[in-house]
This record gives structure tokens, sequence and C-alpha cells, in this order.
């Protein structure tokens, strides 16, 4: 060999000078592409053995225009649906030989485009986002104009929240109709003073709060102003929230969080209100927190695994076979309710 392979200098350039092939054939190589013949891929393969040559992730994608790469974009890594999206995802599209980059926006717009556009600088092949916030608040087009530009560039696809536009694909689970079973479910057990406690006025709290709504309407139960709580994401937070002297007596409470439920089972402990004798509640997600709690909470699950499962399987067919494949907009999830030790629901 004209040159000592072993020291880490050797590239991608230098295999397929050595081979006599192109740049794109030894990506093709690497990144397992049936688009070889056996008889180059054995002589490409052979001289990578030979020299214990390693490849790096922007190696194998030139060539082939694709790094291998998927962008995963949350406001934060700190709540634990964002989390649990994150390992999800992270995990199947490793299986399938994809290296993910994460980057987290905050809840502001120029947050938002900025980290969009870092991920769209790192070459990646999809975009996915994580979460309601990215949807917008106001459901102004201008909000989420970002995001269609970018689907110009790759494929864009949002967990837990919609967004019309060309390229662009959505899962989500159905918020309203959950909410609004619960609410039926409260009611018909003979609930008359539901409280609604929310940390957001995103696209899917909006969702949750129509199916609440939608319910007591349903019911001809008037919804005054001081039955909707705008609250923080803080166990701790509602739990003191709820002793103050602006809120009006209640008998339920749906929150849009499970962090926000069990602040509620705290409030009733420290007060002496048994659940569900004297108070029911119910939260949203089933993450781990409804079974940490006592009691165990009645929780909305969502199902986010098959949420995560629709958009991988989506990408590997939109990278797979782009010619093929002609995705639907929009996936709708069904949702499960959990009922444990917070609600007694009467049987229907």
């Amino acid at each position: 060999m004209e040159k000592d392979c072993r020291d880490g200098s050797v590239n991608i350039y230098d295999i397929a000078r050595m081979a006599n092939v192109s740049i794109a054939t030894v990506s093709r190589v690497m990144n397992h592409s049936g688009k070889v013949s056996e008889k180059t891929r054995k002589k490409v393969e052979k001289i990578m053995a030979e020299i214990d040559y390693t490849p790096n992730a922007f190696a194998q994608g030139l060539g082939l225009n694709t790094m291998h790469a998927v962008g995963i974009l949350v406001p934060t890594i700190a709540d634990t649906f964002m989390a649990a999206s994150v390992d999800y995802l992270e995990k199947k599209l490793a299986e399938e030989g994809y290296n993910c980059i994460l980057s987290c926006s905050g809840f502001e717009l120029e947050g938002k485009k900025l980290q969009t556009k870092v991920l769209l600088s790192k070459h990646i092949d999809a975009l996915i986002l994580v979460g309601s916030t990215y949807a917008g608040r106001s459901g102004d087009p201008e909000e989420t104009e970002y995001i269609r530009e970018a689907a110009q560039k790759v494929p864009v696809f949002t967990i837990n929240c919609n967004i019309e536009g060309e390229n662009v694909y959505s899962a989500v689970s159905d918020n309203r109709k959950a909410v609004l079973e619960v609410t039926r479910k409260l009611i018909a057990s003979g609930h008359r003073s539901i409280i609604f406690a929310t940390d957001s006025r995103s696209y899917s709290a909006n969702k949750k709060l129509k199916g609440y709504l939608d319910g007591l309407s349903e019911a001809g139960i008037p919804f005054r102003e001081d039955m909707l709580l705008y609250v923080e994401k803080s166990i701790e937070y509602v739990r003191e929230y709820l002793k103050g002297d602006s809120i009006l007596p209640f008998d339920a409470l749906i929150a849009t969080e499970d962090e926000i439920a069990i602040g509620a089972l705290k409030y009733a402990a420290d007060t002496g209100k048994k659940v569900p004798e004297d108070l029911s509640v119910v939260g949203y997600n089933n993450s781990t927190l409804s079974l940490a709690c006592e009691p165990e909470l009645t929780s909305i699950d969502n199902h986010l695994d098959e949420i995560c499962s629709h958009t991988v399987d989506r990408i590997l067919q939109y990278l797979q076979n782009p010619e093929e494949v002609e995705l639907v907009h929009k996936i709708t999830v069904p949702y499960a309710v959990i009922e444990r030790s917070t609600t007694r629901f009467v049987k229907e």
C-alpha cells in the first residue's frame, strides 16, 4: 500500500482510489446498499478489513446525499413526555442504522427557528418535532412558516401536533375525544363541579380543553371562567395554588399533565379530602408518576410508543422508497383511559 492506513489518516477518498471505484460506490458499500455488485462489494470490504478502516458518519454520507442522520427537536429534555419520546425514537432509529442529532429549542418562536436551522446545517435526512408547542399558540400560520420552509429541504415529522404543509407529516393522539370521554365518565359518576387544570395554551392543551367544554355542554353544565385553571407544571405549585381563596369548591379535577394531577392529590391530603370519595382526579400521559403516587392516579394514555413507532416507520418508508411511497398527512393514534384509585367511574 502507498500509505500507512492504520494511523487514522485514511479516508473515504483513499478507499475509493485503492479499490479503483467511485466515492459513491464506497459509500453504498458502507451503507449496505443493494446498488453495488457482489464482486465490487467484496473488493471494497476486503480493503477496508486489511487496513482496519472504521468509517465515520460524514464519510458514509459522501456521494449518497445522505448522512443517515435524523434531527430531533424538542422544547426541553427535562419534560418526561419529551424524554420518553426521544428515548424511543433514538433506539428505534439506531436499530435501522440512523444516527440522531438532538437539539432543545425552548418554547419561544425565535429559539425554534434557530435550532431548526442548526439541525438542517447538520445535513440531516429528516426532522422530527416533538411536542404541540411547534404548532404555535395562536393558530397564526406565520408561527409555523419556518417549519414549512424546512420541509422544502427535508421531510418533517411532528409528534403530538398537527401542522399543515407539503412534506410535513403528523402523528397525534385524539386529545379532544380522550378528555371528552373522561368528562362524560365523571359526570355520569355524579360530579358536577369539575375543574380543568393546564399549564399550556398549546395545540394539544387546546384540544383537551375543547373535549372538556364539549362534555360540560352535552350535560347542560354551565362553564365558568374560574373552572379553568392555568398553573405551573409543578406538584408543589399546584398543591398550594388549589388552597387559594379564589378557587371555587370542586369535586373533580382533570389535568393535562400527570404532575398537575398529583399536585391535586397532595392538596387533597393536606386538606383532609378523601380520594375518590370527596374528590376525583384524572391526569394525562399515563407516565410512571401515575403509579408512583398514592393513591395511584387515573390517567389518559396517549400511546406515545405507538405515535413514535408510526413516526419511525413513516420516516423509513420515505427515506428508503421515496418514489414508491405516498404518506398520508396525519395519523391519529387511539388513546386509552387507565382507571386507577383516584376515580370511581360508574360502569356504563
